[in-house]
């Protein structure tokens, strides 16, 4: 639960909303793994919502 709460607090600190971005993270990640990609670039300050 605590992993869940850093991840929350710490997309707020980036300006991002923490539902839209869990939602991308969740979606995203599986097809970042199946292609190989980087995953840091799921990380919020390297997000862009729009």
């Amino acid at each position: 639960m605590c992993n869940w709460y850093s991840v929350i607090e710490t997309a707020k600190a980036n300006g991002l909303d923490p539902y839209a971005y869990l939602c991308h993270v969740l979606t995203e990640r599986p097809i970042y793994e199946a292609e190989k990609k980087d995953i840091e670039d799921l990380l919020p300050w390297n997000v862009e919502l729009k």
